[in-house]
């Protein structure tokens, strides 16, 4: 089964770059610049893990987490955002976040965190079979 990671930021440089170091290290990868694609593409295909800007346009990031957590509860959901101060932790532990992440993302925290993301999620899974 391919790995999906869906990304969803408004800034294309930063889709632009989750992409391609994802792509590199043979992940299946769904970009979305808002949370109505980004809902599409997440009730449309298996998407392990999401990695959620905080910030964008019409919706914050929060509720949007919110919707697809009730969605699909076993999907891992990173937050992640350059605007820190205005969101707190514990807001987005209680909107159903896995972990948070403050931008600019380096290649490696990435990757380190996509490859935890889906040993936790094998877990969960194979807990259940």
């Amino acid at each position: 089964m391919e790995k999906r990671v869906l990304v969803v930021d408004d800034e294309p440089s930063m889709l632009d770059f989750m992409e391609t170091v994802l792509e590199d290290a043979g992940y299946g990868v769904f970009l979305a610049e808002g949370a109505e694609k980004a809902l599409d593409i997440f009730s449309r295909h298996e998407v392990s893990l999401v990695f959620l800007d905080l910030r964008l346009f019409g919706v914050n990031g929060i509720e949007l987490c919110r919707q697809m957590r009730l969605m699909k509860p076993l999907t891992i959901l990173y937050a992640m955002t350059g605007w820190s101060g205005l969101f707190d932790i514990e807001e987005c532990r209680e909107a159903g976040f896995d972990d948070y992440f403050a931008k600019p993302l380096g290649i490696e925290a990435i990757l380190k965190a996509v490859e935890g993301a889906f040993e936790k999620r094998e877990r969960w899974l194979n807990k259940f079979k």
